[in-house]
């Protein structure tokens, strides 16, 4: 009899260690985003994606990148995705001059050590940018980031909006002027939300301003990227980063997002911010459409 109830109770205990261990393998995944539009454009994307395929899923956008990074680090983020050349300079601190591929495999290689992986990277390229009026440009014979260093230290007086992370970035305000031998007087950088700086040039209230490449506001409001002609930005390519543990728990989740990063590229994600930014559909709306017009919902 009392080998029946020990049976018994080992049956229960071994059920419930089942249900324990299935509940900790299928727990939701986060996923994180920053607070600009394309990202917030790719959290919305994966959560819908992964919730279509019947995988628990929430979205925590709207973080800065330090911010987000330490998340993820510490596991309160389950996976987001990452500009190769943020990861390569601010996180990893490489300032290496690598092309593309090279630049992938440095960060994959070296985040792989914190329990990171980097799936498939997409051939999109949201690089850092400086933007002029095209009128302005042509006017001022500004065409490249060179030009720009030449007018500046000429005594022109060019204001230039930037977003506070830029400001303060290892990849960011000071190394470029370092980088290309010209500095903004002080009073001529103006520090905004990323998001205000576009707004700022159209409206005349600044003269450069800071961008991402594929910001679809760019060819929405005739802007020109000056050219960086010494190659001072590195490549920022879009893609997803999980942590080894949530993939290893979901093996169903890096094919859903490698097929994502597949449909990805410079002219799409600067269509898809278009729809947001310029023709003012919603973020949810915008990533529901492209997923079903390509085929992934």
């Amino acid at each position: 009899m009392n080998i029946r109830n020990a049976l018994k109770n080992l049956g229960k205990l071994v059920a419930v260690a089942a249900v324990a261990l299935s509940l900790q393998t299928a727990h939701a995944i986060t996923v994180g985003g920053k607070n600009y539009t394309e990202q917030q454009l790719m959290a919305e994307m994966t959560t819908q994606l992964l919730k279509s395929k019947g995988i628990d899923a929430s979205k925590k956008a709207g973080m800065g990148s330090a911010v987000l990074r330490a998340a993820q680090e510490n596991g309160q983020i389950d996976l987001y995705w990452e500009l190769t050349g943020t990861s390569l300079i601010t996180f990893n601190k490489v300032t290496d001059k690598l092309n593309a591929e090279e630049t992938y495999k440095r960060v994959r290689d070296l985040d792989a050590a914190k329990g990171l992986v980097w799936l498939n990277p997409s051939k999109a390229n949201n690089t850092y940018a400086l933007v002029m009026r095209r009128a302005d440009s042509d006017s001022r014979n500004i065409k490249s980031l060179s030009d720009l260093a030449r007018a500046v230290k000429g005594g022109t007086n060019l204001t230039f909006a930037s977003n506070i992370e830029f400001a303060a970035r290892p990849d960011g305000l000071k190394p470029m002027e370092a980088a290309y031998g010209f500095e903004f007087p002080r009073e001529s950088v103006r520090r905004m939300d990323s998001g205000l700086t576009y707004q700022a040039l159209k409206e005349k209230q600044v003269d450069i301003a800071l961008a991402f490449a594929t910001d679809g506001r760019i060819p929405a409001f005739d802007f020109v990227v000056l050219r960086d002609d010494k190659g001072f930005f590195p490549f920022y390519n879009l893609t997803p980063v999980i942590r080894k543990d949530t993939m290893e728990a979901n093996p169903k989740i890096a094919p859903l997002l490698n097929a994502l990063s597949a449909k990805l590229d410079d002219a799409t994600m600067a269509r898809l911010n278009a729809n947001v930014d310029v023709d003012k559909k919603t973020i949810e709306e915008v990533a529901t459409k492209f997923l079903k017009d390509s085929g992934l919902l």
